[in-house]
C-alpha cells in the first residue's frame, strides 16, 4: 500500500508532514531506535559496578525513565509538533529554552545513530575482517539514507522485518538460556541478579544507582517517537500511548535478558571489576560457554544489522529535529523544505553529519569512546529542559486554562529533572566537557540569532512559543 495524504501548507506557507504513521509504527521506531537487545554491549560494566545486581538496576532504569517518558507524554497533547522538546521547552520556557533544549537534543539525535552505524561498522567487520569496518559503516548510512528519503511510512515497514528479526533472536536466546538453566543450573544464585551476587560484600543501594547512571543510556531514544507527532494518524494521544508503552516493554525485554544472561555468567562480579577488559565482551562470553558458539554468533549478527536500523531511526528521527528549527528560523530555512511530505533536505543534512561522524570515528582505535562521550549529556540536558516544561506551561503559565494536577504536572517533573541532573553530574569528564562546551556554542548562536533579531526592528527573543 503507498503512503496515504498529501503534503499540506501551514500557517504562513509553511510545510506540513505526510500523516501515514499508525501505533505499531510509531512503536517500530522507538525500539529500533533502542534496540532489544540494548544491554547486550554494556551487560558486563553493569554487573561489574552493581556488585551482580544488574537486572535490579535495569528494573530502577525503567522507572526512572519513566518519569521522563510521562513528561512526553504530557507535552506531547499540548505541542503535536515534529521539533519534540525543542518545540516542548519553546511553548513551557519561551523561545530561547526552546532553542537549548534543540540544540542540546542534537547532540542525541545526530551523534546517536553515528554510534550505531559504528557498532554495525564493528560487528560486520568481526564477520568478515576482509573488508574494514569504516567501508561497511558507509554502506549501512547510505542504505538507511535511502529508505528514509523513500519516506516514513517505507522505512517502518522495513523496520518493522528488522525489529521482528531482532525479538525472534531475542526469544531463541531466551528459551536456550532457561533450557540450559533448567538442564544445568544457574551459575549464580536465583535472586543475585535483583540483589547481587556477594562477592564485592553485602548489597550496596549506592553501587546500583551508580550502574544506574549508565543503564539509563540504554534507553536513549525511545522518545524520538515524539518527533513523528506531525506524521501519525488519529492525533497525538496515540503519539503519548506509543512512548509509554516502547519504554514498558524495553524495561520488560531488558530486566529480563539481563536477569537470565546473569544466572549463566560464570564469572563473578568482582572478576569482571578486577578485569574491566572482560567487561565488554562478557555478555557474548556467558552465552558462548552456556550455550554454544552457535548462538554467540547468531546474537553477534542480529545486533549488526539491528545496529544499522537503530540509526535509521535515529536519522529520522535527526531529520524531523532539523525540519521543525528550520522551519522556526532557529536554523537555515531550506532544512524545512519538504518533498511530497518527506523532509529530505533535513534528511540528507542529518545523514551527512552522521556519515562523517561514524566514518572518523570508525578509522580510529578510539573512535567509540570519543562518539558516547559526547552524546549523553546532550540528551540528558534536553530531558531536564523537558521536566522543567512540563511545569512552566502547566504550572506557571497555567497554559489552556487547564486546572493544574500537582502530581502529574509538579511532582513528576520535578522528580524527573532530580534524575536527569544526577545522571548527568555521574557522567564522565569528557562528556561533560563537550557538553559544556557545544552548550556555550548554542547560547553563542543565540545570542547572534537575538541581535539580528533586534536589528531587524522584529522584537525581542525569549517569549513564549506559538503552540
Amino acid at each position: 500500500m503507498s503512503e496515504t495524504g498529501t503534503a499540506a501548507q501551514g500557517a504562513g506557507g509553511e510545510q506540513r508532514l505526510k500523516r501515514s504513521l499508525g501505533f505499531r509504527d510509531l512503536v517500530v521506531y522507538g525500539l529500533l531506535f533502542i534496540a532489544p537487545m540494548a544491554p547486550v554491549g554494556v551487560f558486563g560494566t553493569l554487573d561489574a559496578k552493581s556488585h551482580g545486581a544488574v537486572a535490579l538496576v535495569y528494573v530502577v532504569a525503567t522507572i526512572a525513565m519513566a518519569f521522563t517518558a510521562f513528561s512526553y507524554a504530557q507535552m506531547v497533547r499540548v505541542v503535536p509538533q515534529a521539533g519534540s522538546v525543542f518545540a516542548y521547552a519553546r511553548v513551557g520556557l519561551g523561545n530561547g529554552a526552546g532553542f537549548v533544549a534543540g540544540w542540546m537534543a542534537m547532540l542525541d539525535y545526530v551523534l546517536i545513530p553515528a554510534v550505531a552505524y559504528l557498532f554495525s561498522g564493528i560487528a560486520m567487520e568481526a564477520l568478515v575482517p576482509e573488508v574494514s569496518r569504516w567501508v561497511w559503516t558507509a554502506i549501512a548510512v547510505v542504505v538507511t539514507t535511502l529508505l528514509n528519503l523513500w519516506g516514513v511510512r517505507a522505512a517502518a515497514r522495513v523496520g518493522f522485518l528488522v525489529l521482528a528479526m531482532e525479538i525472534v533472536v531475542l526469544l531463541v536466546f531466551v528459551v536456550a538460556a532457561v533450557v540450559v538453566l533448567a538442564r544445568d543450573g544457574a551459575e549464580r544464585g536465583w535472586l543475585s541478579p535483583l540483589s547481587g551476587d556477594g562477592t564485592q560484600g553485602a548489597f550496596a543501594l549506592s553501587a546500583v544507582l551508580g550502574a544506574v547512571s549508565v543503564a539509563v543510556l540504554s534507553y536513549l531514544g525511545f522518545d524520538a517517537i515524539a518527533t513523528f507527532a506531525e506524521e501519525v494518524t488519529g492525533g497525538s494521544a496515540k503519539v503519548a500511548r506509543a512512548l509509554l508503552f516502547c519504554l514498558a516493554l524495553a524495561g520488560v525485554l531488558f530486566v529480563a535478558q539481563t536477569y537470565l544472561v546473569a544466572l549463566l555468567e560464570p564469572v563473578t562480579s568482582a572478576e569482571l571489576a578486577a578485569e574491566p577488559e572482560r567487561q565488554g565482551a562478557a555478555f557474548y562470553d556467558a552465552v558462548d560457554a552456556s550455550v554454544g558458539t552457535w548462538l554467540h554468533d547468531l546474537v553477534a549478527v542480529s545486533k549488526a544489522i539491528g545496529a544499522a536500523f537503530a540509526a535509521l531511526a535515529g536519522q529520522a528521527a535527526a531529520g524531523r529535529l532539523l525540519f521543525a528549527m528550520g522551519r522556526d528560523r532557529r536554523l537555515p530555512k531550506a532544512l524545512a523544505r519538504t518533498d511530497s511530505g518527506v523532509p529530505r533536505v533535513a534528511l540528507l543534512v542529518s545523514a551527512v553529519i552522521t556519515m562523517a561522524a561514524a566514518v572518523w570515528a570508525a578509522r580510529r582505535d578510539d573512535g567509540l569512546d570519543h562518539l558516547v562521550s559526547v552524546v549523553d549529556v546532550g540528551a540528558l540536558t534536553a530531558f531536564t529542559l523537558l521536566h522543567a516544561s512540563v511545569v512552566g506551561w502547566f504550572v506557571i503559565r497555567r497554559g489552556g486554562g487547564a486546572p493544574v494536577r500537582w502530581w502529574r504536572h509538579l511532582v513528576v517533573p520535578v522528580l524527573g529533572a532530580a534524575i536527569t541532573v544526577a545522571v548527568i553530574v555521574e557522567a564522565s569528564r569528557t562528556a561533560q566537557v563537550v557538553g559544556a562546551i557545544w552548550l556555550a556554542v548554542g547560547l553563542a548562536v543565540l545570542a547572534a540569532q537575538a541581535r539580528g533579531r533586534r536589528a531587524a526592528g522584529n522584537g525581542t527573543d525569549g517569549g513564549p512559543g506559538r503552540g
